[in-house]
């Protein structure tokens, strides 16, 4: 078996993103609830499992594909490949306004997927984002896609936003609602190793 190895995505093809972002089946869904009674706003989410299960295609048009290939020239995206072979991508872009990073999109192969590789595209575009003095990775995601939601928080994401209009003003009604998901990274630290190392040895 080769080494997976992660590296800077220099190109993309709509092959490589229909096979690799190809939509999700998930046997649970998170139903959402907004109660306002003028002096308190609530937004309730719960787990519900459903049968038979959801299943969403993502179609990928021609003009997703023209703003996908202007993320990837800004390098920041991350590829997964087996030997010459992309096994995995991780679509990103930094917004330096509020010092974040936007995940687009993420997928690994059917083939190689409960192999680590989605963890490490993870870690690989937060420790970019630590290094270029940016505090957190940001991504959307479906109340219908749990099994996408599991993966975040499994990697250390938080959900962090819900949005009733996100796709129509329906969403809510046609139980498929815009939820945000959040990874802080942390700030970068200065090694200090020198002086550390030297106040150590001199009381020693």
């Amino acid at each position: 078996m080769t080494s997976i190895r992660i590296k800077t995505l220099d190109r993309l093809t709509h092959e490589d993103l229909a096979r690799l972002v190809d939509g999700y089946v998930s046997d649970s869904v998170y139903r959402v609830k907004k109660t306002d009674d003028g002096n308190r706003i609530a937004i309730h989410l719960r787990r519900t499992r459903i049968r038979p299960p959801y299943t969403k295609v993502f179609p990928h048009p021609a003009g997703e594909l023209r703003k996908y290939r202007e993320v990837v020239k800004q390098g920041w995206s991350l590829g997964a490949y087996d030997g010459t072979e992309l096994v995995g991508l991780a679509l990103a872009e930094p917004r330096h306004w509020n010092r974040s990073v936007w995940v687009w999109e993420i997928g690994v192969a059917p083939s190689h997927r409960r192999r680590g590789i989605g963890r490490r595209l993870i870690a690989g575009l937060a420790r970019r984002a630590r290094k270029a003095g940016l505090r957190v990775l940001v991504c959307e995601t479906q109340t219908t896609n749990v099994p996408a939601i599991d993966f975040y928080r499994k990697v250390g994401f938080v959900m962090e936003g819900v949005d009733f209009s996100y796709y129509s003003n329906e969403d809510l009604e046609k139980g498929e609602v815009a939820i945000f998901m959040k990874l802080r990274v942390p700030a970068s630290r200065p090694s200090g190793r020198s002086g550390t190392g030297a106040r150590r040895r001199a009381s020693e």
